[in-house]
């Protein structure tokens, strides 16, 4: 797979301090974090033996439940919607958190294993006391919340995230592939409300695209960024950015940090879904009127918009105080209910 030289992704040392994260953030563009983790306990072990992670992660184990995506072997580990697309070629199973981890590590020496893989599952419910052992000290604070991903060899389709995120591996090996937010319309996303894990995914298959059917593609490969990370590794995705994600070891675990940059973080993609409803249909000179509008407004092209009005004029356009952001959802709450 072709990569420009300039489409690297930039990497630097550990540890992180605050200082450095701001950098990172302001930034906007991912960055591989090497040895970031490498002092976890977690990472120790997994310097010692798949088994001593098992180990080590039992012993926070109170017996919570998980859920995990479970695929046949004929879907080569790749997690993705029903031939039809009223499903997807995997089931969902939920049990208890420890049985989980040993199964997977039951199908490691497995030629026929099925793809076997539990995500985003919240530490501090399933294995309370891991997170304070295995920190990120620079995300004290903000609210980025241990999330522990475990599988064997499998692989999730590109998508993106709301939230700035970081990615620790902690076992096994990952690959990653991202693709920035100018490349959306390159990779062919599929139904924005029915997806696999909650949020929109590209329809190519990366280790077999179909360029007949996808010719925009090619011009998205042009762009990715990849990069491969050991146990200890970890990598930070700006939110938005594209990317697919990887297990290259028949036993991974990862452990993530998403983290809020404001209240309103989860309304954005709502309000992207409500636009698409009231302008996207629309001719093309009113979908460009409307863009104008945007511009002004939203991403605010030409200065702030409200700059010529006082403080205390400037309504919806004002400072998001937690009193003018109640003001707003209530405006569209009526809106929203009319016919």
């Amino acid at each position: 797979m072709p990569r420009r030289e300039e489409a690297r992704i930039r990497e630097i040392e550990g540890p992180l301090d605050a200082a450095t994260l701001g950098t990172l953030v302001q930034d906007y563009a991912p960055v591989v974090l090497r040895g970031v983790a490498r002092d976890w306990p977690l990472v120790a072990a997994a310097g010692q033996s798949d088994e001593a992670v098992r180990d080590y992660l039992l012993g926070f184990d109170r017996g919570a439940l998980a859920e995990a995506f479970v695929g046949p072997p004929a879907i080569r580990g790749r997690f993705f919607y029903s031939e039809d697309m009223r499903g997807y070629n995997f089931e969902r199973r939920k049990g208890p958190f420890a049985d989980l981890l040993r199964y997977v590590l039951q199908l490691r020496d497995r030629d026929d294993a099925p793809a076997v893989y539990a995500g985003a599952v919240e530490t501090t419910q399933a294995l309370p006391g891991l997170a304070g052992a295995n920190a990120l000290p620079a995300l004290l604070g903000m609210g980025a919340e241990p999330r522990i991903w475990i599988g064997n060899r499998t692989s999730i389709s590109t998508h993106f995230d709301a939230s700035d995120n970081i990615a620790c591996v902690a076992a096994g090996r990952r690959r990653f592939t991202l693709f920035p937010p100018d490349q959306t319309a390159n990779l062919y996303i599929g139904p924005l409300d029915h997806n696999v894990a909650g949020q929109p995914l590209s329809m190519v298959d990366m280790a077999d695209p179909d360029f007949a059917r996808f010719p925009r593609f090619r011009e998205a490969l042009a762009a990715a960024r990849t990069a491969e990370l050991e146990p200890g590794d970890a990598i930070y995705i700006p939110a938005l950015w594209w990317h697919q994600v990887e297990a290259l070891a028949p036993f991974n675990v990862l452990v993530n940090f998403w983290w809020p940059d404001s209240p309103d973080q989860d309304a954005r993609f709502d309000a992207m879904i409500h636009a698409v409803l009231a302008l996207s249909h629309l001719p093309p000179e009113r979908r460009a009127a409307w863009s104008e509008y945007f511009d002004t407004f939203v991403f605010q092209e030409h200065g702030d918009p409200a700059a010529h009005l006082a403080p205390e004029h400037r309504s919806v356009l004002g400072e998001p105080t937690p009193q003018l952001r109640r003001y707003i959802k209530q405006y569209l709450a009526r809106g929203l209910a009319r016919p």
